[in-house]
């Protein structure tokens, strides 16, 4: 029988914040509201599908309400198909018909037509793609006599990739590198050898919600360091490194996800010292690091600076080529990638090979695919900075100099309410609580440029109608009952 997570009333009320926000044209009924909300979460991911909602009692002590607004609000989500009851059993979350559940949560096949979608910073594949992929299928015959399991990668690719570290300043062999099926599935291997089920672990907050989501399938414990308008708090972060000692850090130096922000040098000289004392080892994800904008010259990778083999780099190829081609990499000491392509044995084997000879072809194009996609971002960024000075001037925000993504501070904390009403508009938005730990960054959103600059103008024109709305709806009121002599 298969087990089915459960929520309780008072993790749902914190999920759900100001759910009686829900916006609209006109004043929706409490019970809508709630249903809008709860739906609101599923879209958006922090509400996995096939989670047992709490009894209707129990949600509506949570929140202060009455029990029969939490029956109404369920049965209206039964009736779009978001909740399936059986008597005895409880009430579970699922997808409604016609619904798929895509990267960033639920979107309807029909919407897709007209949809913009702000929740993936990712980009079509390069024109260089099809003749990669050419070539590669023609380098396929040399491995086809053997079994085509590597489970550290192919030594073409490992070479490669190891060459681009060495031009970065950091030497760089094979041996130190790994091969994996995207920079997910790296982050997954090393959270498998390195953190205990139970651990702590160190992350931004901001931060990549699919790294947070690798952490609580390992049950971490996990501290927290927030990142600042301009970065991070140098004192701050390594104070946290000796107090909380975790067991792994998870950083994104080069142009951090969601902000933007590139380390500087100071901190990178002083980070791995600092985590070797504290004994911990810290994960740099660069999954943005050939993405630098105007100009911008990144500093050279946190693990020039370590000196104990502390610092483990995560990388691949799905932001600056392709998210369809599931690459990615580890660069580390050789004896931890051994460990880790023993770790993977048990998991996937290794990653296709014909997967990694279209990388490696790629890879040889860099200087005319990488100089291609940064022309292309700049100018999809300017028109995005353009369209949200001329219609939500409130907004405040930092130009980012490299990366696919802006993080925008809000004139409130609408974040979550305004995802939802922009759906309705055919806007994907991911809200700035997905990007924390604990639920909180609602006034924050991420607004990635990877799309063509008439459409960033467009999902702006219908993100400023959306927040107009958002002021002309009356929040509700909660009357003390009548007293009746």
């Amino acid at each position: 029988m298969a087990l089915v997570s459960t929520v309780r009333g008072a993790q749902l009320a914190r999920l759900l914040g100001q759910w009686h926000a829900l916006p609209g044209r006109r004043r929706s009924p409490d019970y809508a509201a709630l249903a809008g909300a709860v739906r609101g979460l599923l879209t958006d991911g922090r509400l996995a599908l096939g989670v047992r909602l709490p009894a209707e009692r129990e949600l509506a002590q949570a929140l202060a309400i009455s029990r029969t607004t939490v029956s109404a609000a369920y049965r209206e989500l039964r009736a779009s198909g978001h909740l399936t009851s059986r008597r005895g059993a409880g009430s579970w979350t699922t997808l409604p018909g016609g619904h798929r559940v895509g990267s960033h949560g639920l979107w309807a096949p029909l919407d897709d037509l007209d949809g913009i979608d702000l929740g993936s910073a990712a980009m079509p594949a390069p024109a260089e793609l099809p003749a990669a992929a050419e070539e590669a299928v023609a380098d396929l015959s040399r491995y086809l006599s053997g079994a085509g399991y590597h489970p550290a990668g192919l030594p073409d690719l490992r070479d490669a990739v190891a060459a681009g570290f060495t031009r970065r300043g950091l030497p760089t062999s094979a041996e130190q590198i790994m091969i994996t099926s995207g920079v997910q599935h790296a982050l997954d291997l090393v959270l498998r050898l390195l953190v205990p089920a139970g651990s702590p672990v160190l992350v931004e907050t901001p931060t990549y919600p699919n790294a947070l989501a690798s952490l609580a399938a390992r049950r971490a414990r996990i501290a927290t360091h927030g990142l600042g308008r301009a970065g991070w708090d140098a004192e701050l972060l390594l104070g946290a490194v000796r107090q909380t000692r975790p067991r792994l850090a998870y950083l994104i130096p080069e142009f951090h996800n969601p902000t933007g922000h590139l380390m500087p040098v100071g901190l990178r000289e002083r980070l791995p010292a600092a985590v070797h004392s504290a004994g911990t080892d810290l994960v740099a994800d660069e999954s943005f690091v050939d993405l630098a904008l105007d100009g911008v010259a990144p500093p050279p990778p946190l693990a020039s600076y370590d000196r104990h083999s502390r610092v483990l780099t995560i990388g691949g190829m799905s932001k600056p080529y392709w998210g369809g081609l599931r690459i990615g990499w580890v660069r580390a000491a050789a004896p931890v990638v051994q460990r880790l392509a023993a770790v993977r044995v048990g998991m996937d084997m290794s990653s296709p090979v014909l997967d990694q000879l279209v990388a490696v072809r790629l890879l040889e194009r860099a200087d005319t695919v990488v100089p291609a996609r940064r022309a292309q971002l700049v100018r999809q960024r300017d028109a995005l900075v353009a369209a949200l000075r001329a219609e939500l001037p409130e907004w405040r925000f930092a130009v980012p100099r490299g990366g696919m993504s802006l993080w925008a501070e809000l004139d409130g904390p609408v974040s979550s309410a305004l995802a939802r009403a922009a759906e309705d508009l055919g806007v994907r938005l991911a809200p700035g609580p997905r990007f924390g730990a604990d639920g909180t960054l609602e006034r924050f959103l991420r607004l990635p440029f990877a799309l063509p600059p008439e459409d960033l103008a467009e999902a702006v024109r219908r993100l400023a109608a959306v927040r107009y709305d958002l002021d002309r709806v009356p929040r509700p009121r909660w009357s003390e009952p009548a007293m009746i002599a």
